[in-house]
């Protein structure tokens, strides 16, 4: 069993007792990441002090802060990196009331010393970690996520709508890509996750206006919702469909248009390997572990569940190339694909991943960055989800027998 390197604040003297005041803000004049003679310093410079904790994880070698909580607003990346040690630093929202600072580091270093100081005289604090360079063996030995449940970041489970009918109402749980400290792609000032967001609240709003569903997000802000808690909202919420909203970059502007993902064994193409690593490295620059997700698909009964949800998954993706390309919305050359996507991997419900455009296209991101824009996407999108629920419960009688 590995270990893990941890620390944080315990509200004990009286001087770090005191009440929160609001939100506290990073100090951007005493905050950096600096290289050490021994190895690597974090300063942080905070308007007031907050509980934290610190770990390290490995395959990719990157240090992970806990906060409760930070506002980040101002906090320039390249002002805050000073450091050859840490490759790439990223920083926002984890959940609500929860905040993250993820550094990948390009050597191996340990916690050697944590301390943070609050400023008796106007509540100011500054947190400094010190890090010392060890070999990959002694790395990999102390890393691994931490095991207390007192620091657990629980996913609050959205407010849910009130079915709208006696009969239990089509439950499709949308997910907008991303969030918070994962931003996703960003491109000439656009960012997926807060452009995900925006299009899942409209296409959320236009099927619970049908009358016919009730539609639920995996998140309601700028938050990181890691893919256990997508599928833990998923499966409270008794869902029937998830669909998955997301937005590539690339780095040359040729692809364009929407296409729709379904699971397979194998990455079928560049495109759909592309779009694994993503959600891949999404939830591992969140600190989050996905070593063990596997485990709970090898039994017998998920994979009698499959056969039932793949093609019904199988069946939504076609609507919605139909339902789409019927709206006048943009499709890709390609618009079905297939690939090995961990969000996807739900046995219970059928779940799609759709890219609704790509945000290296200056036509696409000029479409999906406006309501107008987006209005023939969320049409399609509705328009399929209903199709789908006519055709599924027509099929319920075929599968009963």
């Amino acid at each position: 069993m590995i270990r893990y390197v941890i620390a944080f604040l315990t509200l004990a003297t009286p001087a770090l007792s005191q009440d929160f005041s609001g939100l506290a803000r990073v100090v951007h004049a005493d905050s950096a990441i600096t290289d050490t003679r021994g190895g690597m310093q974090l300063n942080l410079g905070l308007t007031q002090v907050v509980p934290y904790r610190v770990f390290t994880l490995d395959e990719p070698r990157r240090l992970v802060v806990d906060f409760r909580e930070i506002d980040w607003t101002g906090t320039d990346k390249a002002q805050l990196d000073q450091s050859q040690i840490a490759g790439d630093v990223r920083f926002g929202a984890f959940q609500q009331g929860w905040s993250r600072l993820v550094v990948d580091l390009t050597e191996p270093v340990v916690l050697e010393t944590a301390e943070l100081v609050s400023n008796q005289i106007d509540g100011t604090a500054k947190l400094t970690l010190n890090f010392d360079r060890v070999s990959a063996e002694t790395f990999a030995e102390k890393s691994g996520a931490p095991a207390s449940t007192a620091w657990d970041v629980a996913t609050a489970l959205p407010s849910l709508p009130a079915p709208t009918s006696e009969d239990r109402p089509l439950t499709v749980v949308i997910d907008p890509g991303h969030g918070g400290v994962d931003p996703g792609a960003i491109q000439g000032g656009v960012q997926e996750a807060d452009l995900m967001l925006q299009l899942a609240v409209e296409v959320a709003e236009g099927l619970n206006r049908t009358g016919r569903v009730r539609a639920i997000l995996t998140r309601e802000a700028d938050v990181f919702v890691p893919l256990e808690g997508r599928m833990s909202i998923a499966r409270a919420a008794k869902a029937d469909l998830l669909i998955s909203l997301h937005a590539d970059a690339l780095e040359v502007d040729e692809a364009r248009g929407a296409s729709i993902y379904t699971l397979s064994d194998e990455g079928s193409d560049q495109a759909a390997t592309r779009m694994a690593e993503r959600h891949e490295r999404g939830d591992l620059l969140a600190g989050v572990d996905l070593s063990d997700q596997d485990d709970r698909v090898a039994t017998v009964l998920m994979d009698l569940a499959r056969a039932e949800t793949e093609p019904q998954s199988q069946r939504f993706a076609e609507h919605v190339v139909t339902g789409l390309r019927d709206a006048g919305a943009r499709l890709n050359s390609k618009p079905r694909r297939e690939g090995r996507l961990a969000v996807l991997n739900a046995p219970d419900f059928a779940s799609v991943l759709i890219e609704v455009g790509f945000l290296s296209s200056a036509s696409d991101r000029e479409i999906l960055s406006t309501r107008a824009g987006r209005a023939r996407i969320v049409e399609g999108i509705v328009a399929s989800v209903l199709v789908w629920e006519q055709d599924e419960a027509a099929r319920a009688p075929l599968v009963r027998q």
